[in-house]
């Protein structure tokens, strides 16, 4: 296993963007939304610890690690102040970097964060973490994504190669087991959250089925939040474009 942690780099800008997905995903499953804001930015999407090209890195699970390694390795790539995205635990990871370093974070965008309540569907993510079939992966999909939106086929393909790793899925059961121990998740103070200095949007699917979207309530005033119709847990594939221009408000 490698001790390295990857991210996609594209574009060119005065501004940089940093993408952290959510747990069981990878770098690729923000294609779209890369895509589109490396047209005026430089962009980097992460394969958080434990998972794609980072699957590798020591003791990796734990969000602090995560937090360590990421605001580690922007410093190495010259990197001081970027703007930030993060979905589901790439979102608590997120929020724990701003509160970490806030200086160094411009705005900051949330979608359905991990650590805003203590409800999880642990059972689900067990499942998630353990599929490895195209059928296995698309299942899981089907109740993570907002009934009214197709599962998309690249979304599938990109997990399914991602799990053909040595010890990816091994890796993924160990993380899912740390995270939702009796079904609940750690929270993140909310006083905390509130003395954040830079832009913070919050997006929540209405059909989310991973993290309930009650937990959107009571956030701090003046954090910015979107409460999507029709749209489930994986807001980065579902609502692509809505995401994208989220970000992008945020960042202004």
């Amino acid at each position: 296993m490698n001790q390295s942690l990857y991210a996609l780099q594209s574009g060119r800008g005065p501004q940089t963007i940093v993408l952290l997905h959510g747990f069981g995903g990878c770098h690729g499953l923000w294609r779209p939304v890369q895509e589109t804001l490396a047209t005026n930015a430089r962009v980097l999407a992460y394969d958080l610890p434990g998972h794609g090209g980072s699957l590798g890195w020591p003791e990796a699970g734990p969000a602090k690690i995560a937090v360590r390694a990421i605001l580690a390795d922007l410093t190495q790539r010259g990197i001081e102040r970027f703007h930030l995205a993060g979905h589901s635990m790439g979102g608590a990871i997120a929020a724990l970097m701003a509160l970490a370093e806030p200086s160094r974070i411009a705005s900051l965008a949330l979608l359905a964060p991990g650590g805003f309540g203590e409800e999880i569907n642990g059972r689900l993510l067990r499942r998630y973490a353990a599929a490895i079939s195209e059928a296995e992966v698309r299942t899981c999909l089907e109740s993570m994504i907002g009934w009214p939106n197709p599962v998309p086929e690249e979304t599938v393909r990109t997990l399914v190669e991602m799990r053909r790793r040595a010890g990816q899925t091994e890796k993924l059961v160990e993380i899912a087991a740390s995270i939702t121990h009796d079904e609940r998740q750690g929270i993140i103070a909310r006083e905390k959250l509130a003395g954040l200095p830079m832009p913070v949007s919050v997006a929540w699917g209405l059909l989310d089925g991973v993290l309930p979207v009650h937990q959107a309530n009571g956030l701090p005033p003046l954090f910015g939040l979107h409460r999507i119709a029709g749209a489930g847990h994986m807001l980065p594939e579902e609502k692509p474009e809505l995401v994208t221009e989220i970000i992008r408000r945020t960042m202004r």
